[in-house]
């Protein structure tokens, strides 16, 4: 089945343009509630957000799909998304809501559901809440005397900032750390730096003045030279970047280096299998991580498990490997022992527990591998199917020959935006720049006789 809404993280797209309206967004609201509209119990939904100006559009269009469906609704304010899912589990609610786009700028807005447990919701379930948005849904609608509640708890931020906090192993503190933080102006703008601080840290802040338009603008995790620059001025030890919804993250070393989720994967499962904590002996991580990754890992003994791109099929194979440790180039680490999705201050935790007990500095170590020269471009296409032209697969075809075994070839359509991805890696950095130059001029060029 064809999705008309759903992407790889949820619905997403430019707010107040279709199908990122308030409409769209009370209809996900009904047929959201009515799929699990299960029992004679009350039904409770909770609602997280980012910082967005759209937000408020959205939060308030969904209550009443929500409560027009009989359920009530427990609004959390903003929160970071592996909140959203942890308070679902805790409040026993049948369905949680983020309302983000992530790590896109604030024009956009997206919708992400969790399930009862906590898990992203499966691409089945997804199917049938499209079924039902583009269906009349007056027959679902509550009887007058069962329509929903609704109701703000904001305090209930401070259950996720207590959890987070219990992931730091007890023997260890982060006093004697500078650190710099920055929360992209978004959704942890108020638990990240409260977190690190309670937990011993000096804390220094940028990101955390949020204002509904500067989400992630010019800070954050797609944008860490504010941080370098800050963690450069100050002296920190090490800085955090947080994206806007903060499930992700990438770290900032003492001399300003960027260290992506790749890395950090690695000192995450070598310190877990040392303790005797790694599960299944392998991590899992998506096609876009870096082969030296996979080289470094086999030869610690641990495997990688590939998945498709998103955070959503990590953790879906690690549910089914029995895997505890998965994660993204992009900095989406998921901790299964910790929750049950991307979670960007946990993951930081974990690497400042290493950082402790080592005695190390953060570049020593963070540093585990070299990464295999890795290109990434991106096509832009308006319609069609570029990828299935006669020419393209050829190109594609002479591609993966020519890297052998000595690299990767990746191709994806994004599942975000209307691009195509066009990702090469390989031990010779001038043949895997010639490779991805070619196929996208390839691509570029079938786009533009369409």
């Amino acid at each position: 089945m064809k999705r008309k809404y759903f992407g790889t993280d949820g619905i997403r797209g430019q707010s107040n343009i279709f199908p990122m309206t308030p409409d769209l967004a009370m209809r996900v609201g009904i047929a959201v509630g009515t799929i699990f509209r299960n029992g004679a119990h009350r039904h409770r939904v909770v609602i997280g957000k980012d910082t967005r100006l759209s937000g408020y559009m959205l939060e308030n269009a969904m209550v009443a799909g929500f409560t027009a469906a009989g359920l009530d609704v427990f609004l959390l304010g903003p929160i970071p998304t592996p909140g959203v899912a942890m308070l679902t589990r805790s409040l026993r609610a049948d369905i949680g809501v983020m309302i983000s786009a992530s790590h896109n700028p604030f024009r956009d807005n997206g919708i992400k559901l969790f399930g009862p447990d906590g898990y992203k919701l499966s691409d089945d379930i997804e199917e049938k809440i499209e079924e039902l948005i583009d269906q009349d849904m007056s027959g679902q609608l509550a009887k007058p005397e069962d329509i929903g509640r609704a109701k703000r708890v904001d305090g209930d931020i401070y259950r996720y900032i207590e959890q987070a906090k219990r992931t730091l192993p007890r023997d260890v503190t982060l006093k004697g750390l500078r650190i710099a933080i920055d929360c992209a102006n978004g959704a942890a703008y108020k638990v990240a730096p409260s977190a690190l601080w309670e937990l011993g840290a000096e804390v220094v802040t940028i990101g955390t003045e949020p204002n509904g338009v500067n989400i992630n603008l010019e800070c954050g995790s797609t944008h860490p030279a504010a941080l370098s620059k800050k963690v450069h001025e100050v002296r920190a030890d090490i800085g955090i970047a947080l994206d806007g919804d903060a499930d992700r993250v990438l770290i900032i070393d003492e001399n300003g280096t960027v260290v992506d989720g790749d890395q950090l994967m690695a000192v995450i499962a070598d310190s877990w299998a040392a303790d005797g904590m790694l599960k299944g002996g392998a991590i899992a991580a998506t096609v876009m991580s870096n082969l030296g990754l996979e080289r470094y890992l086999k030869g610690r003994g641990i495997g990688l498990h590939r998945t498709k791109v998103g955070d959503r099929y990590v953790v879906e194979q690690m549910r089914q490997d029995g895997l505890n440790v998965g994660g993204e180039q992009s900095g989406h680490i998921v901790l299964s022992d910790f929750g049950t999705t991307g979670d960007g201050l946990v993951a930081a935790l974990q690497i400042l527990a290493v950082v402790k007990r080592q005695g190390k500095s953060v570049s020593e170590v963070c540093h585990r591998f070299e990464p295999v020269p890795q290109i990434l471009k991106n096509v832009r296409v308006s319609a069609g199917k570029p990828l299935e032209h006669p020419s393209v697969q050829q190109a594609i075809a002479d591609a993966e020959a020519g890297l052998a075994k000595n690299g990767r070839l990746l191709i994806r359509p994004s599942g975000t935006e209307p691009l195509i991805r066009v990702m090469a890696e390989g031990d010779d950095r001038s043949q895997v720049e010639r490779i991805v130059d070619e196929l996208v001029n390839v691509i570029g060029s079938v786009r533009s006789a369409a």
